[in-house]
């Protein structure tokens, strides 16, 4: 076999292996219900929950930021997020959510935050949060 040859299988298994990686990392959007029978990592859209507590004590636990969510079926669900609290996270429109659930709270990796526009009311700004 030619240097040529092997130089271009090992690229080949290079690429499937990356596809491969990339299909097996992804998640899929659902709803706490989903999250719930599946177990495995699950995006959620909702609304944050405005009436109930957000905490968050930067003194106490820096890392440590709870809220309650409603998804878009309806169903309200406490959400912990191992990191800091987002700026302007009240005035989100709509949360998107990363993450599994652990008994009956969903633990979150990342927050996708939808925030009203500054300028128009047409555009939607978006942040996106991970966890430390």
């Amino acid at each position: 076999m030619k240097k040529s040859h092997i130089v271009l299988l090992v690229i080949i298994a290079v690429a499937i292996g990356a596809i491969v990686s990339t299909f097996a990392d992804s998640s899929t959007y659902g709803d706490f219900a989903q999250a719930k029978e599946d177990g495995s990592e699950i995006h959620v859209v909702g609304k944050l929950v405005k009436e109930k507590e957000l905490v968050y004590d930067p003194v106490k636990d820096a890392n440590y930021f709870s809220f309650y969510l409603v998804d878009n079926k309806g169903e309200e669900c406490k959400i912990v997020f191992n990191g800091t609290k987002p700026q302007d996270f009240e005035r989100s429109e709509q949360v998107v959510i990363t993450g599994k659930m652990q008994g009956d709270q969903f633990h979150a990796d990342k927050i996708l935050m939808k925030c009203p526009s500054k300028y128009t009311n047409d555009k939607v700004e978006t942040k996106e949060f991970k966890a430390s």
